[in-house]
């Protein structure tokens, strides 16, 4: 596969799998990386059906849908609903396909590692959202994929909050400073109203995830919608660990310190 020269703002070609609304997409796209987005449910996509063509990509980023290995699928069970599907061999089949020189997929830590049917040598990574100074407790796994063997090192701050928050769900929460009225206490058909799906919740949900206040006020999505793509996607903050990270692996070079980072530091350093 011919290689372009990279630069600082040329970072290579990245197809994005299971993008959600993208943000870890906007992390990569910060650092420098042309992606594009695969196929998702969301926008009426079918990943089975999509095939990628060989030797375009340098690299292959997503994060297939966690619930099947999530410690809540148990309650999903319980409620007598479905639990979703495995996709994590959807996600290889498509490395084996696209033959990028690296994989980075995404997951909770009870998730199958991704081993696709290729020459990638791969290394698995857990992280914390507040370790790379982001605001939260949420707690993922990465495995990355490449043809020499290369680690993923995720420097996280050596200076962050001690007291982080609730990791952002999609099936909503309670603000910290939110009192509930008569209305929000009482059951429906007999069982206590569980999740608080709010403007007030959306609202903590952008700030936690690292992301700023008017981000999806256009989108057509209820508050609901906004709530549930906004808590399965990367925070911001460790998105941007991650892409360095990567960036590293396959460069041998550090990567550029992304601005929000360079300018805590700087105060830190005053």
């Amino acid at each position: 596969m011919q290689t372009r020269g990279k630069t600082m703002f040329d970072r290579g070609l990245v197809l994005s799998l299971f993008p959600g609304i993208g943000l870890l997409d906007m992390a990569f796209e910060e650092e420098g990386f042309c992606v594009v987005r695969g196929p998702d449910l969301l926008w009426g996509g079918d990943i089975k059906r999509f095939h990628p063509p060989a030797n375009k990509f340098d690299g292959v980023i997503g994060g297939p849908p966690c619930q099947a290995f999530s410690r809540l699928r148990y309650f999903v069970v319980h409620n007598g609903l479905r639990v979703a599907e495995n996709l994590i061999p959807e996600f290889e089949r498509c490395v084996v396909e696209a033959q990028p020189r690296w994989f980075l997929m995404e997951n909770v830590p009870e998730a199958p590692i991704c081993r696709p049917a290729t020459a990638h040598i791969v290394h698995s990574e857990q992280v914390v959202d507040v370790w790379c100074g982001g605001e939260t407790t949420r707690k993922r796994r990465f495995d990355f994929g490449t043809l020499c063997g290369a680690p993923l090192r995720i420097v996280g701050e050596a200076l962050h909050r001690v007291d982080p928050m609730p990791t952002v769900t999609a099936s909503g929460g309670t603000p910290p400073d939110w009192k509930p009225t008569p209305r929000h206490l009482a059951t429906r058909k007999g069982k206590a109203a569980t999740g608080f799906k709010s403007k007030a919740y959306l609202a903590v949900a952008k700030r936690d995830q690292g992301l700023p206040p008017d981000f999806l006020d256009k989108a057509p999505f209820t508050v609901a919608g906004k709530i549930k793509v906004i808590g399965n996607g990367v925070p911001l903050a460790m998105g941007r660990a991650v892409a360095a990270a990567v960036i590293k692996a396959v460069t041998g070079n550090a990567a550029p310190m992304h601005a929000a980072t360079a300018s805590v530091r700087a105060m830190i350093d005053v």
